[in-house]
């Protein structure tokens, strides 16, 4: 008797003592995720102010860096600005009466020019500090602190503790159906519970602690996620775009999805897997109808739901006279302004504010049950829909972006509707565009066109009690152009174009009159006569996907495309080579990843472009940091990728001097250009894009009282 009393004791002393060491590692866990989530609220929020108190701080503008700290300084979180002496100069009330003179993590913040983070009793409570540099021409002129209330950690913790002594004391009786009868069943199964319970922790331990490594001056998508979850708090998101991020075709007799050439498919397809809700498009494919419920909806992608697709069907006329017409041939020459005149006919101006009551119609039966809902609506096809959604729903905030150039007010000007069309987006309370010198020029249209208030210090325009904001988000693509990179070589490739190459150029565009393929073939020929020792050495590959060629100029610039090629290899080639391999069809991501992964070098040579993401993505792919970029300085990307070979698209010159640079350039050369390049991309990338664009529109209040019910 007195051994089995000891055995029993013996092992429920070790019993407990397990449970003790388990439950000691729990809470540890429990503290490190409470204040890993702590920690990253903190570094979003300044990170998200550091933009806008920077521009203030430019403008030397006092008054509206008070009216930012004032206007995100809660309760449980004080905001404080210091000057590049570490000297204080605004913070949130609740704060500044217990900030002491200077604070360490703000003087190491800007003398390391690196955030800083660190606990510090101040007032009555614990707080978290996170300290990151204000900048200005790369150097350091102050730093912005935000202190997060951090007294809940010990509250926590002390419960957790108080918990587990119960359970020492009182073992919860496991379910009899899956525990061992016997006298140490309750106890083993508790001590594998927590066991379970302690390795689960320890994996989302790893994975947060990794991202808060990443998220120091990366966004990925988990990190947009749990941003879009604080911004969106519980709200439905819909994204508006005349492009679908996947269509069904017929194909042989079977239905086979597609991806579209789409530069905004490609920046916004990773924000929805990220961020979830509804994307309504325009059904392009012949099989869409088979592949959607009644109501036009299907999960995306069709193997692991992310989001809703919710399509919209239009008729040839509605498609024609909106998409080909009014949009394609009137919005697209004026904005871009490359000597194609717009066509602007009454017809394709009806069906356009047809198609864009259809689309309102749906976006307002999807949020019909939706409180405070986020639209973002997608590019120039949409202009009045911001008004039409607003007019019915005043408490949905509504952001439209541009993804084209706003030319100057005498060039917008030429359209006859241009009043309609800007009435339409100051609906929005939110406006981006790709650049300031855009928002810039928008602002300038609305001064010469309509009566209404310009503030030049907030990019704001009002007109009665709305206002609108017009602010500048350069998009981007995500950090890895494809999830699982197809393993080719480079001996690979070539074998399968056919090809032997010394050096090889790639160039992957719609065949559009904007892109400036005719000034590039013309520009490669011209190279060739001029440096005719890198013939039979170089191939370049360009990649056409043929667009809207149900419009006379797309099928005017395709044949005057392959005129130039056939012009070009007719002069040049040999038996065994010839200098352009044009290759026309549509091209899907993982077959381009191989292009951008093994080109010497890749030509961006548009005559008017937004952004052009073509750029980001062959740089996105190049981590094997080699490989030269030669760029229009017509496009947006060439503010952002200055290390780039930036050329005028027009001088013939200047762009084979570009093409011999990129291929005499030094290894040593190529590889710094590209990896300041790539810190650009990937610091820049579609998750931060999407993540300042949703932060500046969640922070911008909107009526809610007169919504009318749907």
């Amino acid at each position: 008797m007195k051994f089995t009393l000891r055995l029993v004791s013996a092992i429920w002393l070790s019993v407990m003592l397990v449970i003790g060491v388990f439950a000691y590692l729990q809470i540890r866990e429990e503290r490190e995720r409470l204040a890993g989530d702590l920690q990253r609220r903190a570094m979003l929020i300044a990170e998200g102010l550091t933009d806008a108190i920077e521009a203030s701080s430019a403008k030397q503008s006092p008054a509206a860096i008070e009216r930012i700290v004032k206007k995100f300084g809660q309760s449980q979180r004080g905001i404080a600005v210091y000057d590049r002496y570490a000297t204080q100069r605004f913070a949130t009330p609740d704060v500044a009466p217990i900030l002491p003179p200077s604070l360490p993590e703000v003087t190491e913040a800007i003398s390391r020019n690196a955030p800083v983070q660190g606990y510090r009793t101040l007032g009555d409570r614990t707080r978290f500090i996170y300290a990151t540099p204000l900048v200005a021409d790369d150097q350091p002129v102050g730093a912005i602190a935000v202190l997060q209330d951090a007294s809940h950690l010990e509250r926590a913790e002390w419960d957790r503790w108080s918990y587990n002594a119960v359970r020492f004391l009182v073992p919860v009786p496991p379910p009899r159906t899956v525990v061992d009868a016997n006298m140490f069943g309750p106890l083993a199964l508790e001590v594998s519970r927590l066991a379970r319970s302690m390795q689960r922790a320890q994996a989302a331990a790893e994975q947060e602690a990794a991202l808060r490594l990443a998220g120091e001056s990366v966004w990925t998508e988990e990190r947009l996620k749990q941003f879009v979850q604080m911004q969106l708090n519980g709200r439905l998101l819909v994204v508006v775009s005349n492009r679908e991020p996947v269509s069904h075709v017929w194909r042989g007799g079977q239905i086979q999805p597609q991806a579209p050439a789409s530069g905004l498919v490609t920046a916004m397809d990773p924000v929805m897997r990220a961020c979830g809700g509804v994307w309504v498009a325009h059904a392009s494919g012949d099989a869409d109808r088979e592949t959607a419920d009644g109501r036009g909806r299907l999960g995306v992608p069709v193997d692991d739901p992310r989001y809703t697709l919710r399509r919209v069907w239009l008729s040839k006329e509605e498609e024609q006279g909106y998409y080909s017409g009014f949009s394609n041939e009137g919005l697209w020459p004026l904005c871009h302004i490359v000597h194609t005149r717009p066509v602007f006919r009454p017809d394709d101006w009806s069906y356009y504010l047809e198609v864009n009551q259809k689309f309102a119609d749906t976006v307002l039966d999807q949020i019909k049950d939706a409180e405070s809902p986020m639209v973002l609506i997608q590019d120039y096809h949409f202009a009045p829909l911001s008004a039409l959604i607003k007019a019915e729903r005043p408490d949905a905030r509504v952001a439209i972006f541009w993804h084209i150039p706003w030319p100057n007010f005498e060039a917008f000007g030429i359209c006859p509707w241009q009043r309609e069309l800007l009435l339409g987006m100051l609906g929005a309370d939110l406006i981006g565009f790709h650049t300031q010198y855009y928002c810039n020029n928008f602002l300038e249209t609305v001064d010469r066109a309509l009566e209404a208030r310009i503030d030049w210090e907030r990019f704001a325009v009002t007109r009665g009690e709305h206002t609108t904001y017009v602010k500048p988000f350069p998009i981007s693509v995500a950090p890895e152009f494809v999830d699982d990179p197809p393993r080719v070589s480079r001996a690979e490739l070539l074998r399968r174009l056919g090809i032997t190459a010394e050096f090889l150029g790639v160039g992957v565009e719609r065949i559009d009159y904007t892109k400036g393929l005719p000034e590039r073939i013309r520009a490669l020929r011209f190279f060739f006569e001029t440096y005719p020792e890198y013939r039979e050495r170089l191939v370049f590959v360009q990649l056409a996907a043929p667009s809207r060629g149900m419009i006379d100029r797309y099928q005017e610039i395709q044949r005057e495309v392959e005129d130039r090629v056939r012009e070009i290899n007719q002069a040049f080639q040999t038996k065994s080579w010839r200098p352009i391999l044009y290759l026309k069809a549509h091209h899907e991501h993982r077959d381009i990843w191989a292009y951008y992964r093994h080109a010497d070098f890749c030509m961006v040579t548009s005559l008017h472009d937004g952004m052009n993401l073509v750029a980001k993505e062959f740089v996105s792919v190049r981590d094997d940091e080699d490989g030269a970029l030669i760029l229009s300085r017509f496009a947006g990307a060439s503010h952002e990728l200055r290390d780039a070979l930036i050329v005028n698209p027009y001088d013939l010159t200047g762009m084979a001097e570009a093409v011999r640079a990129a291929l005499e350039m030094s290894p040593e050369e190529r590889r710094a250009r590209m990896i300041r390049m790539r810190h650009s991309v990937v610091d820049h990338n579609i998750y931060r894009w999407a993540g300042l664009l949703l932060s500046e529109l969640a922070r911008i209040p909107v009526e809610t009282t007169g919504a009318k019910a749907s």
